[in-house]
């Protein structure tokens, strides 16, 4: 039937705290009748709650209910709750009442939920129901005034007003109706007789039970009741007590006996066996309990669950033969077992979470549940050790894990967070979930050098690009924050910038030489290197480098004294009496090289008369070794050596003279003078002339080559010609026979390249051999005479022409070069034309190896 309209009452009841983790809590209560339309209001969650729509969406505001059935949405953008689907009252919780639905609003960024009640009210939408459409009883026509008759209770779905009200029976002459209340709030429905029956009368007798209930509008069931007149049997069961109760534990195996009634009967033969039956309707009474219909044992034939139902009342009937009956109550208490673990469910979390957090960060949000009452259903949950992490308790079965110390992702990058909940039953039962945290990176480290400071070694005179060293930097960090960069920073060195000196690769941390180093002009310096992250904001650190620069034997000695002039003479002079170790002089010099580099030798290399001085090896003291000598002129040659690898030498010429006067010595050495002037010119005139006949010798060497090379490229070409041979003989030709202006024979030697712009013709002197003869007498002909081996043949022999005439040579083809007249061929095609004093010529050619 449809519901009445029935106006919506909405209470809205808000309860705001904050909480010890920082997020918002409140409670808002509405009610609503049941069977509304979908998309009906339900209320407006902003206004009741405070909070702005625009937070709603921000937040992205879901509803989370534990049960997989929604019947309220929420629209974020009207932020009001709306019905979802229909809602029936007696569906979804039965007899219970109140009857209300629990979930939360949750929001994130920050985390917030918010609890939310719906109370559904009942509307009188269901009628009476009686399982039965009709009930027969047989009834002795000797049973007594006042028997009573127990009838099958009506059912109305419905609750409070709107349930069951009263009961009507019709016609009334034999029967009248008791109801009769019991301590639970239901009423037994009995039909009493009042007026005795009389079988011979009426031997059947219908009647018609009414169910009203209280709705408005009120709403009816029906049931036909048919009686029966029997012949006498006037005793009825009666059960010892009329109710019973037991106790039983949840999860009991079937056939479990949970209790046993009893009824007697004063009748005796069938009229007194008494059969037992459960007479409930409507519930799952009879699918959980059966009784034993001869000796009433009421025994498990289903699963019992606690937390389904925590009691059933099981109504029985006890009847005899003759359709007397009587009617008791079981009570069955059902115990709880511990036998649901605790329900974790993951309200809403994180994956990742910066490692700079701040404490009491909230992660993640757990709901709690245990389906178990008393102990069974105390739960306490806590999370492994020896992590950052705490586990907070914001309301009954809510949790918050939430940072409680500083979070390092160089220390740890993630970690697995393990949520574990007990019961406090016997034994205990546990659940656990496994929560994966990861660590994101923050830019917190500065790069770190391995070392404090470096010093680096190169050689001085090195390659610039030379590699010096490498500086390495460690980053703590991740990703981009770990990336290093190195920088060399400004610095000077003797007022010059460093990176005239060094460069440092950004990636590697290479330090290469800009220029090459001369250890005499710098012997060490430093600089700074920069190690910079590729964080945002950027971290960095700086090391001192440290480059020492390496001597190499590079400087040969330099002679201080004596000093060597080219236009003077400096001698020493030495007495002839002076004893053996005498000091002539001293060699000093030294080597701007460091180290061994700069220890210096002094050895004699060549003298005079090598018996008569000796030089110190290490302080280069010239001392006299004898005094009993007539020369008076000596010349020392001295060479001073450092100790480098490879050593670097320079040498010295001592003059000394032993004599006793200085006219002695000026004379004496007057003619030194002269020999040494001769031999210095000797020396020049001889090295000038072995350079002249080198160069003379490798000039000829590389002429004959290309000589070589050239004829054997002409005779190539010469051979690969194929053009046909075609004589051209000028008009009016003839020969004077030496009477022109040319008395003489000449060869004339062709030569040619594949370049004609490089063609030419070469005129020789007279020749013997290979002679062309112009026959005068002849107008139209020429003459050849030819020796042993044909001209042509001969690539490189010379073409003879006798003829008084000045030829010149014109080609695309050859190459013709002009020597002394003679006119070389070098093959290939051409033609060349000569003419005399009178006016008069001829056209010649030449073509493979062929004259025309």
């Amino acid at each position: 039937a449809a519901a009445p309209p029935i106006t919506m009452t909405r209470q809205a009841l808000l309860f705001i705290c904050l909480l010890s983790v920082g997020t918002v809590f409140g409670q808002v209560s509405y009610t609503i009748p049941e069977e509304m339309v979908k998309g009906s209001l339900v209320g407006n969650i902003v206004q009741d709650l405070g909070i702005q729509t625009k937070r709603l969406v921000s937040g992205k505001a879901r509803i989370y209910t534990r049960d997989s059935d929604e019947y309220i949405e929420l629209n974020r953008e009207r932020g009001v709750l709306l019905v979802k689907e229909r809602i029936d009252r007696e569906a979804l919780c039965r007899r219970t009442t109140p009857c209300a639905l629990h979930f939360q609003i949750i929001l994130e960024n920050p985390m917030e939920f918010y609890s939310v009640t719906v109370k559904i009210t009942d509307i009188n939408d269901n009628k009476p129901v009686f399982e039965k459409s009709e009930m027969k009883f047989k009834i002795s026509e000797s049973a007594i005034t006042g028997a009573k008759f127990v009838l099958e209770r009506a059912v109305d779905l419905d609750v409070g007003m709107n349930n069951l009200k009263n009961y009507e029976l019709k016609p009334t002459d034999n029967f009248a109706l008791k109801l009769r209340n019991n301590a639970d709030g239901n009423r037994n429905v009995e039909m009493v007789l009042q007026q005795p029956l009389d079988r011979e009368k009426q031997e059947q007798i219908s009647l018609v039970l009414t169910a009203v209930d209280g709705g408005e509008p009120q709403m009816s069931g029906t049931m036909l009741i048919v009686i029966t007149v029997l012949d006498a049997n006037d005793n009825a069961p009666v059960f010892t007590q009329p109710t019973y109760k037991a106790t039983v534990h949840e999860n009991s195996p079937k056939g479990t006996l949970v209790d046993i009634v009893s009824a007697s009967d004063a009748d005796h033969g069938s009229n007194g066996k008494i059969t037992y039956s459960i007479t409930n309707t409507l519930d799952n009474v009879r699918k959980v309990f059966e009784v034993n219909e001869e000796n009433g044992d009421v025994n498990l034939i289903g699963n019992i669950d606690f937390e389904d139902s925590r009691n059933y009342q099981i109504h029985l009937l006890a009847s005899d033969k003759g359709g007397l009956t009587d009617s008791c109550k079981l009570i069955v208490d059902v115990q709880d077992v511990n036998d649901n673990k605790p329900e974790i469910d993951i309200m809403s979390k994180s994956t990742v979470i910066s490692e700079d957090a701040k404490l009491n960060t909230v992660v993640t949000m757990i709901n709690i549940e245990d389906k178990d009452s008393g102990e069974n259903g105390n739960v306490k949950c806590f999370i492994s050790e020896n992590v950052p992490f705490t586990l907070k308790t914001s309301t009954n079965n809510f949790y918050s894990l939430v940072t409680d110390s500083d979070l390092d992702r160089e220390i740890s990058s993630q970690y697995n967070i393990t949520v574990t909940c007990s019961d406090e039953g016997v034994p205990s039962l546990s659940s656990s979930v496994t929560l994966t945290l990861q660590i994101s990176d923050v830019n917190d480290n500065a790069p770190v050098f391995e070392r404090s400071s470096y010093e680096a070694y190169i050689v001085e005179n090195n390659t610039p690009g030379l590699s010096i060293f490498t500086v390495k930097a460690r980053d703590d960090d991740w990703n981009q924050n770990a990336r290093v960069s190195y920088i060399l920073e400004d610095s000077s060195v003797n007022g010059v910038p460093v990176s005239s000196y060094v460069s440092v690769s950004a990636d590697s941390g290479v330090i290469h030489a800009v220029r090459s180093f001369d250890y005499e002009q710098i012997k060490d310096f430093h600089f700074r290197v920069k190690a910079q992250d590729g964080g945002s904001p950027p971290l960095s650190s700086n090391v001192i480098v440290k480059v020492l620069i390496q001597d190499q034997n590079d400087n040969p000695p330099q002679v201080l004294y004596p000093v060597q002039t080219g236009g003077s003479l400096v001698a020493e002079m030495v007495p002839r009496s002076v004893d053996v170790g005498y000091l002539v002089t001293k060699v000093v010099a030294v080597d701007v090289d460091s180290g061994q580099n700069a220890w210096l030798s002094y050895k004699l290399q060549k003298a005079t008369d090598r018996a008569l001085f000796e030089v110190g090896l290490q302080n280069g003291e010239i001392r006299t070794i004898l005094t009993d000598k007539d020369a008076v002129k000596q010349r020392l040659t001295v060479i001073v050596e450092d100790n480098g690898q490879p050593s670097r030498s320079a040498t010295v010429i001592v003059n000394v003279a032993v004599a006793d006067s200085f006219p002695e010595v000026l004379s004496e050495f007057t003619d030194f003078t002269q020999d040494k002037e001769y031999n210095d010119n000797l020396t020049f005139y001889l090295v000038l002339a072995l350079a002249v006949v080198s160069f003379l010798f490798i000039t000829c060497v590389v002429v004959i080559i290309s000589v070589k090379i050239y004829r054997w490229r002409q005779s190539r070409v010469m051979y690969h010609s194929n053009l046909p041979v075609i004589p051209y003989y000028p008009p009016r030709y003839s020969d004077t026979l030496g009477t022109g202006t040319l008395q003489h024979v000449y060869n004339y030697e062709v030569c040619r390249t594949t370049d004609s712009r490089k063609s030419d013709c070469k005129f020789g002197g007279a020749g013997t051999q290979n002679v062309l003869i112009m026959d005068p007498s002849s107008t139209g002909t020429m003459q050849r005479i030819q020796s042993e081996k044909s001209i042509l043949d001969e690539p490189d022999s010379p073409l003879e022409v006798r003829m008084p005439l000045l030829c010149f040579c014109q080609s695309s083809m050859l190459r013709y070069v002009s020597r002394s007249g003679q006119l070389l061929y070098s093959g290939g095609n051409g033609e060349g034309f000569c003419s005399g004093q009178h006016s008069t010529g001829f056209r010649f050619g030449f073509e493979k190896n062929q004259v025309r």
